[in-house]
């Protein structure tokens, strides 16, 4: 392990409330839960935050429930908890089929949707199906709540509009109209990071969601303008490989994603 532990603080609140009390007296740390990807980091040295809020034992931000005609996924319900709910299962099962693609079964075991929406990594494998599902991140800090669209949360790659002193408790998703639809690409058929990853719902309004193709997740608004407006698959996957912006990386190039993300599209529209 590269980093150095001593060098790091880490504060344990109790309750949700306790957090947010730190957070506003104490000064800004990082949220630490499952830990996936920031335990990466302290081995490989390259971890750079020095103060942690460890929300692992808060329970009350597990809960998976439907309330106001809304699914109500809490930050810190993992990947298993996603594959295991019957209202996931039934109200989104795009996310059910995404959180089978997370890592192993460890990660799965420990990995958050909080967690991976946080990250703002636009290679999270939960981020287009929520993108798609058009939810509300729901943000919390001393002073109140917030809840920000989906679409307007992330400005920029790793970045988003959620403040130092506020924490991500939930995720609010209405119902979803239509056939759900995810899929994702990597260099194996199983843990990998993915090359392109695509969340897709067919209805009179389509809705397409792709990550790994741009800085943040994004929809693909003209290429559902014109699957809605009854254009033909193939003018509608040149409209996509048009409006996506994938560039090249250690993972994959540029001309592999826009083609594959063609392919997927094509797929989508084949088989729902």
């Amino acid at each position: 392990m590269r980093s150095a532990v001593s060098a790091l603080e880490l504060l344990e609140p109790r309750s949700v409330n306790e957090a947010l009390r730190m957070l506003s007296e104490r000064g800004p740390a990082t949220p630490l839960a499952g830990a996936t990807d920031l335990y990466v980091h302290l081995n490989s040295g390259t971890l750079k935050p020095r103060r942690f809020a460890n929300l692992w034992g808060l329970d009350e931000l597990r809960r998976i429930e439907a309330k106001r005609g809304l699914l109500c996924i809490g930050a810190l319900a993992t990947f298993t908890d996603c594959l295991r709910s019957p209202l996931v299962r039934r109200r989104l099962p795009m996310l059910a089929a995404a959180a089978r693609e997370v890592g192993g079964a460890q990660i799965q075991n420990r990995g958050t949707l909080g967690g991976n929406v946080a990250n703002a990594s636009p290679a999270g494998d939960a981020l287009p199906v929520l993108a798609a599902a058009e939810a509300l991140v729901v943000l919390r800090s001393a002073d109140g709540v917030r809840r920000v669209p989906f679409g307007a949360f992330y400005t920029g790659y790793r970045a988003s509009v959620m403040r130092p002193d506020e924490l991500l408790v939930a995720l609010e998703i209405p119902p979803v109209p239509g056939e759900q639809w995810f899929r994702k690409v990597g260099t194996r058929r199983a843990q990998a990071i993915s090359k392109i990853v695509i969340a897709a719902v067919r209805d009179a309004r389509p809705r397409i969601a792709l990550g790994s193709v741009g800085p943040t997740v994004m929809r693909a608004p003209r290429t559902e303008e014109a699957l809605a407006a009854g254009a033909s698959i193939e003018e509608a996957r040149a409209v996509l490989e048009s409006e996506i912006k994938p560039i090249d990386d250690l993972r994959s190039t540029a001309a592999y994603r826009r083609r594959v993300a063609g392919n997927l599209l094509a797929r989508f529209w084949r088989e729902t």
